[in-house]
């Protein structure tokens, strides 16, 4: 989890994606996390967590349902979201942060 810290306390924005592999949605998440990785270059960070891998983290963060969006800077939980979010709307949330 010390890991973790360390990446969510960038001073840039931290888009994490909690997925599954064996997400059906998983495809069409995978293209809108491009898309907003692309747009945001290196002005934000865009991070994919199977939860299947790292149970203790989605646990610790309470990730219920998949795909999950949680968004942090400099440590803090800035805003959090379980279900699709198509890539413009997620770029307009990052961007608020930025």
């Amino acid at each position: 989890m010390s890991k973790f810290g360390e990446l969510i306390d960038l001073e840039i924005p931290v888009l994490l994606d909690f997925y599954t592999e064996s997400s059906e949605k998983n495809t069409s998440t995978h293209q809108t996390l491009k898309d907003v990785a692309s747009a945001l270059g290196d002005k934000a960070k865009v991070i994919k967590i199977d939860v299947d891998k790292n149970k203790a983290l989605a646990g610790a963060l309470r990730v219920q349902g998949v795909p999950s969006f949680i968004l942090y800077k400099k440590g803090e939980m800035l805003w959090r979201f379980s279900g699709e979010q198509d890539a413009n709307s997620l770029i307009a949330i990052v961007e608020k942060h930025i």
